[in-house]
């Protein structure tokens, strides 16, 4: 299969990867152009790994106002102020702070969960299954957990922004690291909504 200028284009345009890295991966597939995507995903993947314990204490701060109703303030770290001034990097925490807008997770991973509140939904989630077998409630419980964590953890979350609605906000983190080659860590944010109850 002769792998042509244009698949190569097209290739770069969708994942963001460097010229050779698209043939490469292009090459592999043998044209496939999913299969090329996903050896790219993997190598990006790989990469991103190793980064991911680098410091990265520059970065950003950013809001997002919408439609003066709902405020979202970001902070975005990686590790060199190079990459902090670039355009790219800043359009990537401009789509986060707006995914946040409007996916309104409660938390910033679920790691960052306290821990009364994962077992409180277990609770809730074995009371609604207690007439079932014990091993099918436990299967049950850890699925409705992963839901729990999509719907309210930024990072497990899918990114609005995502026209096939299937990468998670921690997968465009990655191709990110990938892109920009340096670790990306979104370190905190706070979101407000015009009216919403406080707690104190």
């Amino acid at each position: 299969m002769t792998v042509t200028a244009d698949m190569v284009k097209r290739l770069r345009e969708q994942t963001g990867a460097g010229m050779m890295d698209c043939k490469k991966a292009l090459s592999e597939s043998n044209g496939d152009f999913d299969k090329a995507v996903e050896v790219l995903r993997k190598k990006g993947l790989a990469a991103a790994e190793k980064k991911a314990g680098r410091k990265a204490s520059e970065g950003l701060i950013s809001s997002y106002i919408h439609m003066d109703k709902i405020g979202v303030l970001i902070e975005v770290n990686c590790e060199t102020d190079f990459v902090a001034r670039t355009d790219d990097f800043r359009q990537f925490v401009k789509d986060v702070a707006m995914h946040i807008a409007a996916a309104n997770p409660r938390y910033l991973s679920r790691e960052k969960i306290p821990q009364d509140v994962i077992e409180r939904e277990k609770g809730i989630y074995r009371e609604q299954t207690k007439d079932r077998p014990e091993h099918v409630v436990e299967k049950i419980v850890e699925g409705k957990l992963e839901k729990f964590y999509s719907e309210n953890c930024l990072l497990d979350q899918i990114f609005v922004k995502d026209p096939e609605q299937k990468k998670k906000i921690k997968d465009i983190v990655t191709e990110m690291v990938s892109k920009v080659g340096e670790n990306i860590v979104i370190r905190r944010f706070t979101r407000y909504q015009l009216g919403e109850e406080t707690e104190d």
